[in-house]
């Protein structure tokens, strides 16, 4: 890892008339194991949520109780599964060690003459500026573009959201609009600023 380039790994494969389908990625930076959850990361996902309930809550959907409990996580486990294999998203989720620190999400992912996904992303209130989430974020973006052959990849963020803003501008994306009451975030429909990367190689 010392050059810093993101290590890229395929797991959970299964056999179709002896030939092996991987669809689960996984990638490895010098600090950080980014991977699809598996439902022996309950415990430590549920943490995750728990531990940053007030951290995130600005920033996300309304939530439930439900939305904490050992079945309601289960079922978002079983989900994210389903869209791995369906080919429609990726939602990664940071480890260092057994602990999970955050998540980086590429969603809505569509291939055909488009080629394109949103990003999103969220790390613990005890990880924050300490470059891990540009680190994260730098190697999905690296993994879509090179190994799902993506084209675009876009990002929103809410023009309040310094620290998110200050991370997208950094890896190099561009402000394409500003959506009025774009997503119901915590109870309101609040405004955001798209935000797209295109990559430049073609």
């Amino acid at each position: 890892c010392s050059s810093g380039m993101p290590v890229t790994r395929r797991n959970h494969g299964r056999s179709i008339s002896g030939i092996t389908i991987t669809m689960f990625p996984e990638i490895s930076t010098p600090r950080l194991q980014m991977r699809v959850l598996q439902t022996e990361d309950l415990t430590e996902y549920r943490q995750y949520l728990t531990q940053n309930r007030e951290h995130l809550r600005p920033w996300e959907p309304e939530r439930t109780e439900s939305f904490f409990s050992d079945q309601e996580c289960i079922a978002r486990i079983s989900l994210m599964h389903q869209h791995t294999e369906a080919g429609t998203a990726i939602p990664f989720s940071l480890f260092m060690g057994r602990d999970m620190i955050g998540v980086c999400n590429f969603s809505n992912i569509v291939h055909g003459v488009f080629q394109a996904c949103h990003l999103g992303y969220a790390i613990s209130a005890a990880h924050q500026g300490k470059g891990l989430m540009r680190e994260a974020v730098e190697a999905g973006i690296h993994y879509m573009f090179e190994k799902q052959n993506l084209h675009r990849i876009m990002a929103n963020y809410r023009p309040e959201n310094l620290r998110s803003a200050a991370l997208l501008d950094s890896l190099g994306f561009e402000r394409e609009g500003f959506a009025k009451r774009y997503l119901k975030i915590n109870g309101v429909w609040c405004d955001h600023v798209l935000t797209a990367k295109v990559r430049d190689d073609e």
